[in-house]
């Protein structure tokens, strides 16, 4: 129960990190990049809960319920964003490119 709960943590404090380097910088595809890297790391935080509650919480129906539903969101979420990171990557790069070759 300890690790998911440390997990639940990290896992929280990547997604406003990098939510926070999302609306400090002024590039649009590493916007992009990085909005995909804390859609994997907030779809791994609720899908992370869900299974914690699963696991560890009174074993009712609704408790099962609400676990599966925030398993599957979490699941979806963070394999939208794993798409979009990999999709926006070679992009990013580029974009750093020219950025360091105009400087």
């Amino acid at each position: 129960m300890f690790a998911f709960a440390v997990l639940i943590v990290i896992l929280f404090a990547f997604y406003l990190f990098y939510k926070t380097k999302y609306f400090r910088s002024n590039r649009e595809v590493e916007k992009k990049w990085l909005s995909a890297k804390s859609n994997i790391a907030l779809g791994l935080f609720v899908f992370l809960f869900g299974v914690n509650h699963l696991i560890f919480i009174s074993e009712t129906t609704l408790t099962y319920l609400v676990a599966i539903v925030f398993i599957a969101y979490g699941a979806v979420f963070s394999w939208i964003g794993f798409k979009k990171y990999k999709h926006y990557l070679p992009f990013a790069i580029e974009e750093a490119k020219l950025y360091e070759a105009q400087k």
